[in-house]
């Protein structure tokens, strides 16, 4: 009985996501397909090089929040193709004619237009159906209920259904039983099928995707040098400003505890037990620093473990949700810690959130985790911020990142990394 329950609920909240996707379908890309064809064609006006880049800018935002509700609705990953800009780009008028120039020639440009054509029809129609067959049986309850009786001038039509009697209202009814059957079963499907269609057109060929991914890991492979680099210069830092420091005060207190042993006991025992506090406090800062590389719960019990132990040192509550069968390869078991524990930080220190939800599954050979807080939201991914450290954490492994957090919340920041499970 629960498992039924189960589906359907998961098939009403396919429906209503469906109603959405329909709902953005045609009102989202349908405006911006008319924007920009008619931005395009303003080019040889002038007009078009000033309106064209905010333009495509704001198709790419609407197909990237279409890639993360793929991901995150029906775990469907579309691949981000776009060419970065150059550092170089000028500013003004002729900066806006090179931003038009380098967005039309990239390939993505072209395939996310392809995709507004796609999404206001096909996309629209599996959307409309998928919440159709959970909302629409409605109609044929509520007119078995009496409402045929307000058509009883005009024969009303439920589907193919006349319903002009009683009889015929029940009709109504069990077709619309019949039709909520179904949705059960393909509502979700079909959702699911509405972001496929969505990858079909957005998606890169398998020559470009390989050649971004080449592109990638040799940016992230420099990346990867200068943060180990970085972190060796921490860890040395460290051991030379905290533990190095109160060993070797340690050994001065000890030298002189020599000397005063005879002499002085009083103030030999006085100065034991500060070398003792300086141990106790030398072996702390080294337990801490051992953590900070590699935490020990890591090693020993899992990532799932490991983020619940991070997450009850957290000021404010937050649950964690894990389903692994097995445990990802230890280099990226690190990985997914550290970008979890720093997109934690950042909504503790930054989001004025109140409570905190952490999901850690493994599913079509990757190894995705998310975490989500109510907070203020307004979170970017940008030069100096703790969300472009994790991304470029997780580009060393081929992962991704996807960031939602529109203003006023709540904030989801979703994270893939490719591997298999022992």
């Amino acid at each position: 009985m629960d498992a039924k329950m189960g589906r359907v609920r998961s098939a009403l909240l396919a429906a209503g996501r469906g109603l959405v996707l329909s709902v953005v379908a045609l009102a989202g890309s349908i405006t911006l397909f008319v924007l920009t064809v008619l931005s395009i064609a303003f080019i040889p006006l002038g007009i078009g090089l000033v309106t064209t880049p905010q333009v495509l800018e704001a198709v790419r935002k609407h197909a990237n929040q279409r890639r993360l509700m793929a991901i995150t609705w029906s775990n469907v990953r579309i691949p981000v193709p776009y060419r970065p800009f150059p550092k170089d780009v000028r500013s003004g008028f002729t900066g806006q004619v090179e931003r038009t120039t380098l967005m039309l020639k990239d390939p993505a440009t072209w395939r996310d237009i392809q995709w507004l054509l796609v999404d206001m029809t096909a996309g629209y129609a599996v959307a409309v159906l998928a919440s159709a067959l959970m909302l629409y049986p409605v109609e044929g309850i509520v007119l078995a209920a009496g409402l045929w009786r307000v058509y009883t001038d005009d024969r009303y039509w439920y589907a193919f259904v006349p319903v002009d009697s009683q009889g015929t209202a029940l009709l109504a009814a069990a077709l619309g039983v019949v039709l909520f059957t179904a949705g059960v079963f393909l509502s979700n499907p079909l959702l699911r099928a509405h972001f496929m269609i969505a990858r079909s057109v957005l998606a890169p060929t398998h020559e470009r995707e390989l050649a971004q991914r080449i592109e990638r890991l040799t940016e992230t492979r420099h990346e990867a040098v200068d943060t180990a680099a970085s972190e060796l210069r921490r860890i040395e830092r460290d051991l030379h400003d905290g533990a190095q420091a109160r060993l070797v005060a340690m050994g001065m207190n000890l030298g002189t505890v020599e000397a005063l042993i005879e002499k002085d006991p009083e103030q030999a025992k006085k100065l034991l037990a500060m070398a003792r506090e300086s141990s106790a406090e030398a072996l702390t800062e080294l337990r801490d620093l051992v953590r900070g590389i590699h935490p020990p719960v890591l090693a020993e019990r899992g990532l799932g473990d490991a983020v619940k132990a991070l997450a009850l040192r957290l000021p404010i509550p937050c649950e964690v949700d894990v389903e692994l069968t097995g445990r990802a390869g230890a280099p990226v078991e690190s990985a997914a810690y550290f970008a979890v524990s720093e997109a934690l930080t950042n909504a503790v220190k930054h989001a004025g959130a109140e409570r905190i939800w952490v999901d850690l599954h493994h599913g079509e050979g990757a190894l995705r985790f998310s975490v989500t807080d109510n907070g203020k939201g307004g979170a970017t991914v940008g030069a100096g911020s703790g969300l472009s450290g994790i991304e470029r954490r997780l580009g060393t492994f081929d992962g991704i990142m996807a960031v939602s957090s529109p203003a006023g919340g709540p904030t989801m920041v979703t994270m893939e990394i490719p591997c298999e499970l022992s």
